[in-house]
């Protein structure tokens, strides 16, 4: 079969599964026939790190549910610094857009490397209108990211580089599968839009208290409790808001 035929093309495309889509708490939480509904738009693709989705001021064509991936949400200024403004997992969805043509207002950027479903923006849109579960889902997961966003801005103005490098591995631990983070220190100052130095003398003070091991790249959490105290509301409220949004999508 020649590999450039739209028959290879579609043979060759990963099968969307039931069980799989189930990695996605968001899919998960769809009734299953609204869910298998979508999977004839639904693929399932790799996301690399370093993978930008979108950037801003691009047109939002794709949505993606990320299963294994972390995607950083970031705010790029005119001379180049960076700011991460929300991150989102496997408990939610990347470059959602009700209206053809919108543009994005932030980049979207692979964190940590994995798996997830694109579905292009406008099959969204048309289940969207349907009404039903979906854009119930979706409305109670941006209020969540909302806050989520809230709590970085006002963490980012009052609370300490501590502080926030807790709450910044918390976040990552949440989307995780093991307690092991592999991030560099120069990544966390990039994404705090902090010195590095600042990182490295917290992330000591961290290590010292026995909350974390970090070693060449790669950061171990041994005091998961230690580090939520630490961080106090900087992490608190965010979390609050994603944990009563797992019991709302649990009720639909």
């Amino acid at each position: 079969m020649d590999p450039d035929s739209p028959e290879f093309k579609v043979a060759s495309r990963p099968v969307v599964s039931y069980s799989g889509t189930q990695q996605n708490e968001l899919l998960a939480a769809l009734p299953r026939e609204v869910l298998e509904s979508l999977f004839e738009h639904l693929e399932l693709v790799a996301l690399p790190f370093g993978k930008e989705l979108f950037e801003y001021g691009s047109k939002l064509e794709n949505v993606y549910f990320p299963t294994t991936a972390i995607v950083s949400l970031l705010y790029v200024m005119e001379d180049g610094a960076t700011t991460e403004i929300a991150v989102v997992g496997h408990e939610g969805v990347v470059g959602v857009s009700m209206f053809p043509g919108e543009r994005a207002m932030c980049s979207a950027v692979v964190q940590s490397a994995g798996y997830g479903y694109r579905l292009k923006a406008q099959a969204l849109r048309d289940c969207f209108n349907q009404g039903g579960a979906l854009p119930q889902l979706l409305m109670r997961y941006n209020h969540a990211l909302f806050a989520q966003m809230a709590q970085n801005a006002v963490g980012g103005r009052h609370s300490s580089i501590e502080q926030k490098l807790c709450r910044w591995l918390l976040d990552r631990l949440d989307r995780s599968a093991t307690n092991e983070l592999k991030v560099t220190q120069e990544m966390i100052s990039i994404m705090l839009g902090v010195r590095r130095e600042s990182i490295t003398a917290a992330a000591g003070k961290l290590q010292d208290d026995g909350m974390i091991t970090y070693r060449r790249g790669n950061i171990t959490v041994l005091d998961r409790a230690g580090l939520e105290r630490y961080a106090g509301e900087c992490y608190k409220v965010a979390k609050t808001e994603y944990d009563r949004l797992l019991v709302d999508v649990a009720s639909c």
